[in-house]
């Protein structure tokens, strides 16, 4: 069994990434420049948003970070993002989410200019993204692509298994498997309703578990030497840990990793390589590689 390290392969991409900004700079460009806008105070978005901006100083962009209350309107919110979009020394923004229930999360994505859509939320780039044009691809797929692509796992002709449907990973991992220039892979999507589940995903070579629920592949769920790529992060309890909790995937690592050939940690694995990708699409945004 080989470890997949998205922390390692995450730094040395950003190191790459670093390296051609400095470049840029070199030959009279402009730092990127990346904003996010934080609304309200929850810890798992407070620490992305965290992690987005040390990885914007490790990448020698600029960044800016904008904060509103909970209590922020819609129309505030709305008139954050107008600003962001008119404003031609910002590269690239994003809205974290979760927002507050008063707010309407698809009115704001949809707000956002496609050419700065640099989590790929945006129906533009997802709609391009699915047929196979230029554009931003969501960050934690194109993550897993690029951890596929550096450790050598062969994906055309596989069969690739990917639980979860969410819009975010689900959706958009199995198109960009499914699609030739990217994983040229056979795929099956499966879901908590699925029937015959666990059969369903033993017969991958790839499985892909983005189900959001904790330790909820088990060895029973894993052909022998298939490549396992774990995108769960549950906050689970756990008194041994000063915070009181640890992230726990949606694989049991300890049951499942001897029965493969490749997996991901948690943490240490995808997440890493999600911030990574954000980055890699703020270059592109600074360099207008997907839209003139």
């Amino acid at each position: 069994m080989k470890l997949i390290d998205g922390k390692a392969t995450a730094a040395a991409i950003k190191e790459e990434i670093a390296a051609e900004v400095e470049r840029i700079v070199a030959r009279g460009g402009r730092r990127p420049h990346l904003a996010a806008v934080l609304v309200g105070h929850d810890g798992g978005s407070e620490t992305y948003v965290r992690g987005k901006v040390k990885a914007c100083g490790e990448c020698g962009f600029r960044s800016t970070l904008i904060r509103y209350e909970d209590d922020v309107t819609e129309e505030e919110l709305l008139g954050c993002v107008a600003r962001l979009n008119a404003d031609p020394e910002v590269d690239g923004f994003i809205v974290q989410l979760p927002l507050p229930p008063h707010i309407d999360e698809q009115k704001i994505i949809e707000a956002i200019d496609y050419r700065k859509d640099v989590d790929g939320f945006h129906p533009v780039n997802v709609g391009r993204m699915a047929i196979g044009l230029p554009c931003f691809i969501s960050a934690t797929p194109r993550g897993i692509l690029e951890l596929l692509r550096r450790y050598g796992v062969e994906t055309g002709g596989k069969k690739c298994v990917v639980l979860g449907r969410s819009n975010i990973v689900g959706k958009p991992m199995a198109q960009l498997m499914m699609q030739k220039q990217y994983g040229d892979a056979t795929v099956t999507v499966c879901h908590s309703h699925t029937r015959g589940l666990a059969e369903e995903c033993r017969t991958a070579d790839i499985l892909i578990a983005a189900i959001g629920r904790p330790a909820f592949v088990g060895p029973e769920m894993v052909k022998e030497g298939a490549v396992v790529i774990d995108v769960g992060t549950t906050r689970v309890p756990d008194a041994t840990k000063k915070s009181g909790f640890r992230l726990q995937g949606d694989v049991d690592f300890e049951a499942v990793a001897p029965r493969c050939s490749m997996i991901t940690p948690v943490p240490g694995g995808v997440g890493p390589m999600t911030i990574c990708m954000l980055m890699l699409n703020t270059l592109a945004a600074a360099r207008h590689d997907c839209y003139a």
